[in-house]
C-alpha cells in the first residue's frame, strides 16, 4: 500500500515533467515562428523604404489617432489558467463629415493593371529551365492577424508553463515527505 502511493507519486511527477518539457518545446517553436514573422515584417518595411524612399514610409504617415483593428482579451479559465484570445474590431474609420474614410490600401493611384518597364534587350539575361520553375513559385503570404494570434498563443503558453513549473516544485517538495512517511510505515510493519 505504501509502496503503491510512492509509485503513484513518482508517476505523477514524471507525467508533469513530461508535460512541462512538451510545453517548453512548443514555446520554443512558437517563438521561432514569431521571430520569423517579425523578421519578415522588418524586411518588408526595408523593401518599401528602398523602393519608395525613407520619407514616404515612416511613422509620419500614421494618423494622429489610431484605432485598433484587433483586440487581445485575457480570461481566467475554471482551473485558474489564463487564456489570451484575439478579436477583430468591426469599427470603420469615418471622417468628420460622417462619410466613410478610405482605407490606407485605397489611397494612391487608382490605375488597374501592371506596368511594364522598357529595358534594352541586351540587359535581359536568359533564364534557364530550373530558374523559371523557382520563380513561378508564389512567395509565402502570411495571414494578416497571424503575428497577433501567435503572440496571444505564446502568452497563454507562458502562463501554462509557469503553472506547470509551480506544480512540479510542489510535487518535488511532497515526494520526500511521502518517502519519509512510507519509510516510517515500513519500520512499524517490520517491528
Amino acid at each position: 500500500m505504501v509502496v503503491l502511493e510512492l509509485e503513484e507519486s513518482s508517476l505523477l511527477l514524471d507525467e508533469k515533467l513530461l508535460r512541462f518539457m512538451d510545453q517548453l518545446e512548443l514555446l520554443e517553436e512558437k517563438r521561432a515562428a514569431l521571430n520569423s514573422l517579425i523578421e519578415q515584417g522588418w524586411f518588408s518595411m526595408s523593401k518599401a523604404r528602398y523602393s519608395m524612399g525613407n520619407k514616404r514610409v515612416s511613422a509620419l504617415q500614421y494618423a494622429s489617432e489610431i484605432e485598433p483593428l484587433v483586440c487581445v482579451h485575457a480570461r481566467t479559465l475554471e482551473n485558474g489558467e489564463v487564456d489570451f484570445c484575439t478579436e477583430r474590431s468591426k469599427q470603420k474609420a469615418r471622417d468628420e463629415a460622417g462619410k466613410e474614410a478610405r482605407s490606407i490600401e485605397d489611397i494612391g493611384p487608382q490605375e488597374e493593371g501592371v506596368r511594364r518597364r522598357n529595358k534594352p534587350k541586351n540587359d535581359i539575361p536568359e533564364k534557364k529551365e530550373g530558374e523559371e520553375a523557382s520563380s513561378e513559385k508564389a512567395p509565402e503570404v502570411t495571414p494578416i492577424r497571424r503575428i497577433i494570434e501567435l503572440s496571444a498563443e505564446i502568452a497563454t503558453l507562458q502562463t501554462a508553463i509557469l503553472n506547470s513549473r509551480q506544480e512540479l516544485k510542489q510535487c518535488r517538495k511532497d515526494k520526500p515527505i511521502l518517502q519519509e512517511v512510507s519509510a516510517t510505515r515500513l519500520e512499524k510493519l517490520t517491528d
